[in-house]
């Protein structure tokens, strides 16, 4: 049995990754925003489904909820075998019009929120030698498409960032690895808000209407007999959880690629070049991939 939180697990692949892995005998932090308000559907959902289950009340954005939530989780448990990093917002438009607000809102969440989980679970993980850090990332944190700037900015960052920790902690016996989904019906796009900006929206005429038409046009696709199953990410987090620490890809694409997967092949052995020409080989353990 190994102790697992997941964030984000109000819906979407958070949802389905609680119930997975409490279904295979883990003990599962579903943590979410308002479980008692809004989302108490959600929780009574996953409470219902196993006893393996424990939603727990936790706002990414919050420094003091991160802290309170995972102090508490970390006293009940001792250690924490996988972190799975899937709380999100998109938002979707003109990227011009979009306000630094509403940017920041989205790194809050996305990119911040992440890194307040994991610095408060890393610890205790260094010290164990062991654990799993999954970050789910996007394709998006590998190109970027237009209409998509401030969520892809997001991505990017959380790229950045666990490849930089991916090297730091693999000394310690702990994994960071990215999943990259392409788009998939979670509902991601119904978590968005309009730009701000009206007022720049009406000087790029008939472009401005193009991101809506995108957004209904991938809603109808999404929605589709055809369409990508989320349960293909749920299953990449699961491989992942079961192999073995330093086997495991530093990113893993999921569903329609749009040439991630090309890039992720030619860029990752120059990325991992970094340490031999920086001398850190011998330094950080070398676990690359």
């Amino acid at each position: 049995m190994k102790n697992i939180i997941i964030t984000g697990s109000s819906s979407g692949f958070g949802l389905k990754a609680a119930k997975d892995f409490a279904d295979k005998g883990n003990k599962v932090f579903a943590t979410m925003r308002n479980p008692n308000g809004k989302n108490t559907s959600a929780k009574a959902d996953l409470e219902a489904h196993s006893k393996n289950i424990k939603v727990v009340d936790m706002d990414v954005t919050n420094d003091t909820s991160v802290k309170g939530a995972m102090a508490n989780i970390i006293a009940e448990v001792e250690t924490i075998d996988i972190l799975i990093n899937n709380a999100g917002v998109m938002f979707l438009g003109i990227t011009e019009a979009f306000s630094v607000a509403q940017a920041h809102a989205q790194m809050e969440t996305n990119y911040y929120g992440a890194i307040r989980v994991m610095q408060a679970v890393l610890p205790s993980m260094r010290k164990a030698g062991s654990g799993l850090i999954i970050n789910t990332s996007s394709l998006v944190g590998r190109m970027s498409p237009p209409f998509f700037g401030t969520y892809t900015a997001t991505k990017h960052a959380l790229e950045g960032y666990s490849q930089a920790l991916r090297y730091e902690v693999s000394p310690f016996g702990v994994d960071i690895v990215m999943v990259e989904p392409g788009p998939f019906g979670t509902g991601l796009l119904a978590s968005g808000q309009a730009p701000a900006h009206s007022e720049v929206l009406e000087t790029y005429g008939q472009l401005a209407g193009v991101p809506s038409a995108m957004g209904e046009s991938f809603a109808k696709m999404l929605s589709s007999e055809d369409a990508p199953n989320p349960q293909w990410v749920v299953d990449a987090y699961l491989k992942l959880a079961e192999t073995p620490f330093g086997r495991r890809p530093t990113r893993t694409v999921v569903g329609i690629t749009w040439g991630v997967d090309e890039i992720n092949a030619l860029t990752q052995p120059i990325q991992d070049r970094v340490l031999k020409e920086m001398q850190l080989e011998g330094v950080l353990g070398g676990v690359t991939a």
